[in-house]
């Protein structure tokens, strides 16, 4: 098994502007280009946590699919972030993993923040997704999906290798944010990155980043407060083994179904 580099895009966002995020993001990664084996943007990284979806909300195959496909193109990584998607009458927050060959898988947020009402401005997806990259099992989940360890939880039988977290995860909420991404890693003895924003919003919400990497004994190889930041990392799939090896908690991992 490789090792995997993987980048975090810490980022201000325009709010409720596509093509300024567009364009942002097109200049913050152009020099990842050959770097890399993973691009991680933030949850609704195209416009920022609005519940607009009427206005904002875009088909697939439209800008936003059109752009992360060019990207990852040109980067020769994957990238993947969340943003607005109208399928038929729906809406769904969804995240989308782009291969540098243009094949793509798709996940929609379980977990919607009722708090703000998202809840009623989308429909809340039910099936987790698993992607294969360069060997390792990665699996990707989007800011509120945090809060809820049954939805990450790895099987014993069949562990994920790194898990994802992209979000709009206010400053106010820092703490839960950081010792959740902790506790995730821990319980599933996996890596984890979590990817927020930073900046103030359209609501006068203001985000402190705070993204991390997180390695499988819950330690921080990454932290980031406030300012905008790319950071490349790269993970070692022996340090994972041994570890796994040394320390096999997974295998006493309690069987269940998700429903």
């Amino acid at each position: 098994m490789q090792d995997l580099t993987i980048s975090v895009v810490q980022a201000n966002l325009y709010w409720e502007d596509i093509r300024a995020n567009l364009s942002n993001f097109e200049e913050k990664i152009w020099c990842l280009s050959g770097k890399t084996d993973l691009i991680i943007l933030p949850e609704m990284f195209s416009t920022g946590f609005s519940m607009e979806t009427q206005k904002l909300a875009e088909p697939m195959n439209h800008t936003t699919f059109k752009w992360m496909k060019q990207m990852a193109a040109q980067t020769g990584a994957v990238i993947t972030g969340s943003y607005m998607v109208k399928e038929g009458t729906q809406f769904f927050n969804r995240l989308l993993w782009m291969r540098p060959d243009g094949s793509f898988e798709t996940y929609d947020k379980r977990h919607l923040f009722r708090m703000v009402e998202e809840h009623r401005a989308f429909a809340a997806g039910n099936k987790r997704l698993v992607c294969e990259w360069k060997g390792w099992k990665i699996a990707p989940f989007i800011c509120y999906d945090l809060r809820f360890p049954v939805w990450s939880r790895s099987v014993k039988n069949e562990p994920i290798d790194l898990m994802i977290y992209v979000a709009n995860w206010p400053e106010k909420r820092a703490h839960s944010w950081n010792t959740l991404l902790q506790a995730r890693a821990i319980e599933n003895l996996s890596y984890v990155a979590g990817v927020n924003r930073v900046g103030e919003d359209g609501q006068q919400i203001h985000y402190s980043g705070d993204s991390a990497i997180i390695d499988p004994k819950g330690e921080q190889l990454y932290h980031q407060k406030e300012m905008e930041d790319i950071f490349t990392q790269v993970l070692s799939y022996e340090q994972l083994y041994i570890y796994r090896k040394s320390f096999p908690a997974h295998l006493d991992a309690d069987d269940f179904k998700l429903l």
